[in-house]
């Protein structure tokens, strides 16, 4: 308990444990991908359902949506949109990431957990590879388009909305139930349609891409914690979410010591975990309005987050190993590979100087991965984002976390309107959070506890070999680091980097091949789909069927590179031979 509540201090402040490696892969093994012997088909079934407290509509009535040519909604399990079909539960019609929940009055809802967003198939040579904890290649926003659509046409269209209170009362609903039904639904898609309206973008984001950040701004601030008496939404809260990023793989979130793309998020341990995935859960819809109760803000009467399910689901998070190659691999080509990997950054390649694994000791916590912050002249779209101001707070207004988050002012920055609403929600958890903890801990065997012991003690001796003042991950104070520019994103460590396309942090250069070149020389525009290269360019594959969309890019780097589809930045190994670039990505296949 007292570890809990020390380190409740730090990650409350900011808004693990190392997966093991997987062991070798079995080159004649093509239908499975290898992901460490503790990511088991028990635990990847949970991973795909485990609710999180997500609510985006009643079940009922998204079974009872039509598509514009009346076929239902949910038809295909959404694979129309690239969610996939959840082959560990034959029971279920839901995909991949699609959860359900009750709530006090016995409605089941719909909702979606992480694996939605992270979890991806890959086509090569006609087979599907699943990659758990990969960047889903889905098209989240013509979801929430066609959800939208949908439901409009059964509030304007008599017959549809007939047709749609039969399928979801069944036959001898009274009147009374029916006019009620359609109250309902007209309550509900009051806020829906202002957030899709005010933040959709055009050009859309397309597969594989997400302004996460800007939508956890919207859903929070625009449709949370206005007044009851307006239906709780501040529409001026609601802008364009036009900084799309590529989803990231999860195969090291619980590791890393920052997440999120521009890297605010601090980690290394359950709360801070807590805290970044509470916001999260935000943004998918969970049901949240904090209310005063005799001047004090209550945050979880109305809250439909899910303590116990964000805790499992972490725990899951911890379990995913990265995915391994399963062809064959030039083992002295990949040797000569890691030898450019490992130059030194002066060399013009070093790309383990930022991409390496790098032991941070935490003082309260497991130790991390170090994660360099770093300004590589790459979009600053995403980045600019964190940075939004005149956020009207609505029923926050005044509240503050005491020696956390200072009292909020009337026009105050999403992100400490985020802080406010993501901590409130967590400290009335504090005592569930602790006996998780401790539940865990009882659970594991005497097996596991020694692994557990000796893997600390080996980081731990790794720590007392790391670079005192590493320029990435340990800074000397009295300097900077190499790459200390206004726009800083993470630079993650690169186990299971070949089934990650397409890359940079916001999608725009498709394969490791293209990310080599020249910012001239990548492509200005490409078809994005599961369709896979592992052989040759290492990423998205030229020709795509899966989806009608073709990302174009831009590469202006002159003015103020701030697209959301720049192909600028992150020159390394540009000037590296043909046989070069070759051997790197030979040796990249084999993390």
């Amino acid at each position: 308990m007292r570890r809990v509540l020390f380190a409740t201090i730090l990650a409350l402040s900011q808004f693990g444990c190392t997966p093991p490696p997987p062991p070798a892969p079995d080159p004649a093994t093509k239908t499975e991908l290898n992901q460490g012997s503790v990511w088991t088909r028990q635990t990847r079934a949970q991973f795909y359902k485990q609710d999180q407290g997500s609510r985006i509509m009643p079940l009922s009535w998204i079974e009872a949506l039509k598509q514009p040519d009346g076929t239902p909604f949910m038809a295909d399990n959404l694979n129309r949109y690239g969610y996939l079909k959840n082959n560990e539960d034959p029971s279920t019609t839901l995909p991949v990431g699609f959860t359900t929940n009750t709530d006090k009055n016995g409605i089941v809802a719909i909702g979606m957990n992480c694996a939605a967003c992270h979890t991806r198939q890959i086509e090569v040579d006609g087979k599907p590879l699943r990659v758990d904890g990969g960047p889903a290649i889905a098209d989240f926003q013509s979801f929430l388009a066609d959800v939208d659509k949908a439901t409009g046409k059964v509030l304007t269209n008599g017959a549809a909305f007939k047709d749609f209170a039969a399928t979801v009362l069944g036959a001898g609903a009274t009147k009374a139930q029916i006019t009620q039904l359609h109250t309902d639904v007209n309550d509900w898609y009051r806020p829906y349609h202002a957030i899709i309206a005010g933040s959709l973008p055009k050009p859309a984001w397309g597969p594989s891409r997400l302004d996460a950040v800007g939508m956890i701004f919207n859903r929070l601030t625009g449709l949370d914690i206005g007044s009851p008496k307006q239906g709780y939404i501040i529409p001026a809260n609601i802008r364009k979410a036009d900084s799309p990023a590529r989803y990231p793989f999860i195969w090291n979130a619980s590791i890393q010591d920052k997440t999120q793309w521009p890297g605010f998020a601090g980690n290394g341990n359950d709360l801070l975990a807590m805290a970044r995935n509470t916001g999260e859960v935000f943004g998918v819809f969970a049901h949240f309005h904090p209310k005063k109760v005799l001047g004090i803000t209550d945050f979880v009467a109305d809250n439909s987050a899910n303590i116990k399910g964000l805790l499992e689901l972490e725990t899951l998070i911890k379990k995913i190993g990265w995915p391994r190659f399963p062809w064959n691999v030039d083992q002295a080509l990949a040797k000569q590979g890691e030898e450019i990997f490992n130059s030194p950054l002066s060399s013009g390649t070093g790309c383990a100087a930022c991409h390496g694994i790098k032991v941070q000791p935490q003082a309260l916590g497991a130790p991390t991965w170090c994660t360099p912050v770093q300004d590589v002249g790459t979009d600053t779209r995403e980045y600019n984002v964190i940075g939004r101001t005149g956020i009207d707070t609505g029923m926050l207004n005044g509240v503050g976390i005491p020696g956390l988050v200072p009292a909020l002012k009337p026009k105050d920055d999403a992100i400490n309107v985020l802080k406010v609403a993501v901590i409130g929600t967590i400290i009335p958890h504090i005592g569930e959070i602790a006996w998780y903890e401790i539940e865990q801990d009882l659970a594991k065997d005497p097996i596991g506890l020694i692994k557990e012991r000796r893997e600390r003690s080996m980081l731990k001796l790794a720590e007392a070999y790391a670079p005192k003042h590493d320029p990435m991950c340990h800074p000397d104070p009295s300097g900077k680091g190499p790459f200390d520019g206004p726009h800083k994103y993470e630079s993650r460590v690169l186990q299971g980097i070949w089934a990650a396309a397409p890359y940079l942090h916001n999608g725009a250069v498709p394969t490791l091949d293209d990310l080599l070149k020249p910012v001239s020389e990548r492509p200005k525009a490409f078809k994005i789909g599961p369709a896979y290269d592992p052989n040759g360019k290492v990423g998205l594959a030229a020709e795509q069927t899966k989806f009608d969309y073709i990302l174009k890019t831009t590469a202006d780097c002159r003015k103020h590179n701030d697209s959301g589809t720049s192909v600028c930045g992150h020159e390394f190994g540009t000037n590296l031979s043909a046989d070069q670039k070759k051997a790197l990505l030979e040796y990249l296949k084999t993390l």
